[in-house]
């Protein structure tokens, strides 16, 4: 007796015990709400709209300029450095947010290692620095 007692008196998640459909309605009510909302709103942006096109609203718009070249201009390799740079120094924040949230928990060792990943990242921007991949011109 006090074997099977201890077997029906096991916790058992309740959550995760039986698959009930009716909590998914909100969620099939939310998408059908969303897929309705975006499909009504481009029909009747569709049916409302000015259609009058000619020659100049049809023509590539850019900044104010009228296009002079092809579109698919080759850009310098100075473009792609600068930008990737700007995603390294970027994602770095991103390591940096949560390190700073929980710094009083991660203690001298926590500062340890972030001033080592600093430090590695300030390695590599000197680098860039001295190979000029900043600059612009």
């Amino acid at each position: 007796m006090g074997e099977n007692t201890l077997k029906n008196r096991r916790w058992r998640p309740r959550m995760f015990s039986q698959s009930h459909p009716e909590h998914y309605v909100p969620i099939l009510l939310f998408l059908l709400v969303a897929i309705g909302f975006g499909a009504i709103s481009l029909t009747v942006g569709k049916l409302i709209r000015p259609k009058n096109p000619y020659k100049d609203k049809n023509a590539p718009y850019e900044c104010g300029v009228p296009p002079i070249n092809d579109a698919r201009e080759r850009f310098s390799i100075r473009y792609y450095v600068i930008a990737m740079l700007f995603l390294v120094f970027d994602v770095e924040v991103v390591f940096l947010y949560p390190w700073a949230v929980d710094f009083s928990r991660l203690g001298l060792f926590g500062l340890v290692e972030m001033m080592i990943f600093i430090f590695i990242l300030l390695i590599g921007y000197v680098y860039a620095w001295k190979k000029e991949a900043l600059e612009w011109d």
